[in-house]
């Protein structure tokens, strides 16, 4: 399923969620413009490597991915699900929000397997944990959906909470199954644990950072 919108309107302007897409897309066109040579060393300056854990590369992992799909995938879903989650919480909170997120998935993935020299990337787990918030906050919601079946495409709503509570299953299965299977917590290089842990740090979270005053009008009377 390829989400494409939320029925949820926006009462503000989600200034650091389109910052932070910003960033990750330019941080992703420096990445494209480099040599193999270059990258590889550049990757393993900032990416989070395991066995050679640093605070700093917890924060710079964050805003660096491995392809155009993993870039624009984490982009996509950013711009979905946070311009809500900004709404309801406000921008500076929602900045802590989701590096707190980022901070947890990432120290997860360390903790899963502490021995790795595989560098870890990529912006899922905060995302995951603006997932994780949306779902608590708007469980009512639908997601706009598009839904191939075979040579069929169709548009349907599915609610926020089947959605997000389907990908959150996926990832925690994938994560049991990569463990079962080859003893890490990768597989097909998708940091299934980083995922969880993010998204389940965000549901836990966002009650903390939420402001109930921001809830006074619900999303339904406005439509």
């Amino acid at each position: 399923m390829i989400p494409l919108r939320d029925v949820i309107p926006s009462r503000t302007y989600p200034g650091v969620t389109i910052a932070l897409i910003a960033i990750n897309a330019l941080a992703f066109l420096y990445e494209i413009s480099l040599t193999d040579r270059q990258l590889n060393a550049f990757v393993t300056t900032w990416a989070l490597v395991p066995a050679d854990f640093s605070w700093l590369t917890v924060v710079t992992s964050m805003f660096l991915h491995g392809g155009w799909l993993h870039a624009i995938g984490n982009m996509w879903f950013l711009w979905i699900f946070g311009d809500n989650v900004e709404d309801r919480v406000g921008h500076a909170r929602y900045l802590v929000f989701y590096l707190l997120c980022g901070t947890v998935a990432a120290l997860a993935q360390a903790f899963s397997d502490p021995t790795s020299m595989v560098p870890t990337i990529g912006a899922s787990g905060a995302v995951a944990g603006v997932m994780g918030g949306y779902i608590v906050l708007y469980p009512q919601s639908r997601i706009l959906t598009l839904l191939p079946i075979f040579v069929f495409i169709q548009l349907i709503e599915v609610p926020a909470a089947v959605f997000l509570g389907l990908w959150f299953v996926l990832q925690l299965f994938g994560g049991v199954g990569a463990l079962m299977t080859t003893g890490r917590d990768t597989a097909g290089g998708i940091a299934f644990w980083a995922h969880v842990a993010g998204f389940a740090a965000g549901a836990l979270l966002i009650k903390v950072f939420s402001r109930p005053e921001r809830a006074a009008v619900e999303w339904w009377n406005d439509r």
